[in-house]
This record gives structure tokens, C-alpha cells and sequence, in this order.
């Protein structure tokens, strides 16, 4: 783990970081969220029952742009080449609740690992709005990074 803060220069300012002079390498990133429910809403989801549609494919492609948002949405991100996203949101009726992973990849300077929550985030967000109508005390929670790899600092992997 680095001691220094790169989003900080010498005098304290924030700032973008220079990434000019890392190896473009093949990165990766996965990060994982999950929405808790009760389990009949749960069941309008996996019964295809909700109102709005097809809850699960619409929070896929939710998590796919926002991944595509993020230098966006976040002030000091770099905007990437992201080459590949893909969404995996798994119902689980012990929770009971969704599941749900992001993978994201690029070839470049720097990590995806932001992009990689902004799409698990972004997904549990979407599943939200599609359900509050009938269940307004969901929880989102567990968003973390699980695997990192590529570039100078290697591979991270948080089981």
C-alpha cells in the first residue's frame, strides 16, 4: 500500500494525476455490489412481474454506461478506452436480494477499477428505481473492488 496521496500536489491541491509516462499495459477490474429485498419483490423480478420491464436487463446495460460515465461522474478520473464490460446480476433468494458484478478492461495508463464500481453502483441504483414503487427500504450495499490487475502496482484481489 502507497504511503502518498497522487490526487494531491506538493502544496495540497488536488489534481489530475499525470499518467503520461506509465506503460500501457492490459488492465482489469472487478467489483462486486448487491441490493437486499424482500423476497415477493424479489419475485417480481425473477417472475418478470415488474411493472417497468425486464429489471435485471435494464440494470445490465445501466452498469455497462455508467462504467462508459465515469470520468463523468467522478472529477479526477482519466476518460479510458474501456474495451470490454460485462455485468453479471444473479438473484439470490438468501439475501434476498441481486447480486451483482462488474468486469471492466482496458489497454492503457491507468486502472478501471472506479469504472468497475461505477457500474456495480449504477446497476444496484437502477434495480432501486425500477422496485421503489413497491418496496421503498431496499438496501445497497458490499460495493468493493475484488480484483485489480495490470500495471505497475500488479495484481489486488479482495476475496
Amino acid at each position: 500500500m502507497t504511503t502518498g496521496l497522487t490526487h494531491f500536489d506538493a502544496s495540497g491541491q488536488a489534481h489530475m494525476v499525470d499518467v503520461s509516462d506509465k506503460a500501457v499495459t492490459d488492465r482489469i477490474a472487478v467489483a462486486e455490489a448487491h441490493i437486499t429485498m424482500t423476497a415477493a419483490t424479489l419475485a417480481l423480478i425473477t417472475e418478470g412481474r415488474a411493472k417497468k420491464g425486464d429489471v435485471l436487463g435494464i440494470a445490465r446495460i445501466a452498469g455497462i454506461m455508467g462504467a462508459k460515465k465515469t470520468a463523468e461522474l467522478i472529477p479526477l478520473c482519466h476518460p479510458l478506452p474501456i474495451t470490454k464490460v460485462s455485468m453479471d446480476l444473479t438473484p439470490d433468494t438468501t439475501l434476498p436480494g441481486i447480486r451483482i458484478s462488474a468486469t471492466v478492461k482496458t489497454s492503457g495508463q491507468t486502472g478501471v477499477e472506479m469504472e468497475a464500481l461505477t457500474a456495480a453502483s449504477t446497476a444496484a441504483l437502477t434495480i432501486y428505481d425500477m422496485l421503489k414503487a413497491v418496496q421503498k427500504d431496499m438496501v445497497i450495499g458490499g460495493l468493493r473492488v475484488t480484483l485489480k490487475d495490470g500495471g505497475k502496482s500488479g495484481r489486488f484481489e479482495n476475496p
